[in-house]
């Protein structure tokens, strides 16, 4: 996974390990792609879909994530058909695709896009991780003195936690290309969303359920009416953030848009289902009250180990996770070093390092110093902005118009000759519109989110 939105794909080229155009050949199959594309949408975004269905209610909160579901499914339909440019090229990434098929300045603003997103997204998972590490800590608590007892816990050291970790994984080089990776982030983020499946529905079985209303959170008696407002637009943005997710390589025979139709079909489908159990069980169990992250808000308590293990899923996967967001961050500031200083020693020297029992380890000082920058960053960021919904609605809702919409359908227009003002076009632009206004809305309530929860923290000393 390159990078965000990216695509990527290959064609068989006899026996060789190359693709006709000379580069390395591509590895994925519809099986894969449809999987690292369920890997990739499953993942902390779920957690705060049980929140999100409380804010806009059984109707809205349905026919948001059936929308968003159908928007994501209709625009990476029309992304796979710019694999190739107008040249017949093809394209490596989501970049390349809009440089070939917009050109200019459209070009950059997509770089843009991207980077911040996948910085943003570094930044929200080292908040989720602290927060699902403090909540096995307060389980145990619990489990031991009781609901009551509080068990309150500052975030801040499993922030620094994650962030050395991070640091130490940083430093190997080509992680997103280790064996297995994909095979166990699938099996954690299945496992975890299971696990809040299945809690939930226990808790439905035995008659603990929340209040639950067609409209969600009540005016009056669970929020104030400007609550409301920004709650259920703040919603719209955390489901947006559930359905950002990169495409896979693939090893097919032209035309390869059809095969990674296919597996954005199935991706995207199985997906959904998972979310709408996860927001519908999880709203069902919680009601008006549900927690904003449902694993770590304890509405569960019981059986805390089961619990537990769900937070290790979740943490487990993240570690990874950050890695396969933040990489194509780091080659860029590298590959760009590099153009600039080739004669560096500093910049490109690979020094050997014997491990025992591992091996000869390369490390080049300032891949050491910048990767750890890097996560420095992100991770004070976090203890600043420790606000968990808000920061995921806020990267979902900024990054799914640009990425997810614009640039899918600008680059379908160009491509196909769309005359200007014919009844595509018009239908094109419309929903092209929409979605800016609801991103627009959305993120402009994630700010006042943020704002409004900073009130309750002092700096850099969040406590779950």
């Amino acid at each position: 996974m390159e990078l965000q939105r990216s695509s990527s794909f290959a064609v068989e080229s006899g026996d060789t390990k190359f693709d006709d155009d000379g580069r390395k050949k591509r590895t994925g199959t519809l099986r894969s792609a449809s999987a690292h594309i369920i890997t990739a949408v499953i993942g902390s975004g779920v957690l705060s879909l049980a929140w999100a269905l409380a804010q806009l209610g059984w109707i809205a909160g349905i026919v948001a994530l059936c929308v968003f579901s159908l928007i994501t499914l209709f625009t990476s339909s029309l992304l796979t058909n710019s694999y190739r440019s107008p040249t017949g090229t093809r394209n490596y990434n989501y970049m390349e695709a809009v440089k070939n098929n917009l050109g200019g300045i459209k070009y950059k603003i997509c770089g843009v896009s991207q980077y911040s997103n996948l910085v943003g997204i570094s930044i929200g998972y080292t908040i989720t991780s602290a927060i699902s590490m403090v909540a096995i800590k307060r389980s145990n608590c619990f489990h031991k003195n009781g609901h009551d007892a509080g068990c309150h816990t500052s975030n801040n050291p499993y922030m620094i936690i994650f962030g050395v970790i991070e640091i130490i994984i940083s430093q190997i080089p080509n992680f997103h290309e280790l064996a297995g990776l994909s095979f166990i982030a699938a099996v954690m983020s299945f496992s975890y969303a299971l696990i809040g499946i299945g809690l939930s529905i226990g808790q439905i079985a035995e008659g603990k359920i929340g209040r639950t209303s067609i409209s969600g959170t009540n005016v009056g008696v669970d929020v104030t009416s400007s609550e409301k407002a920004w709650n259920s637009l703040q919603a719209i943005g955390n489901i947006a953030f559930a359905y950002s997710y990169s495409n896979d390589t693939l090893k097919s025979s032209p035309p390869e848009n059809l095969v990674m139709r296919k597996a954005t079909t199935v991706g995207v489908s199985v997906t959904t289902i998972f979310y709408l159990l996860c927001g519908v069980l999880g709203y069902a169990a919680f009601g008006n009250h549900a927690p904003g992250n449902f694993l770590t808000g304890f509405g569960f308590y019981n059986p805390y180990w089961l619990v537990d293990i769900a937070n290790i899923c979740i943490v487990v996967h993240l570690v990874g996770a950050y890695q396969v967001f933040s990489q194509p961050v780091y080659q860029l500031v590298e590959d760009w070093c590099k153009s600039l200083w080739p004669e560096s020693d500093f910049i490109v020297k690979e020094h050997q390092i014997v491990i025992p029992f591992v091996g000869i380890f390369n490390m080049n000082l300032f891949r050491l110093i910048w990767r750890t920058v890097f996560v420095i960053f992100t991770t004070v960021v976090a203890m600043i902005f420790p606000v968990f919904n808000s920061v995921l609605g806020l990267i979902g809702a900024a990054a799914f118009w640009p990425l997810t919409v614009y640039f899918p359908i600008e680059m379908h227009i160009s491509k196909a000759k769309i005359p200007s003002f014919s009844l595509n076009w018009i239908w094109l632009k419309i929903l092209n519109f929409a979605c800016f206004i609801i991103t627009i809305v959305a993120v402009a309530a994630c700010i006042q989110g943020i704002i409004t929860e900073l009130n309750h923290y002092q700096p850099l000393k969040s406590i779950s």
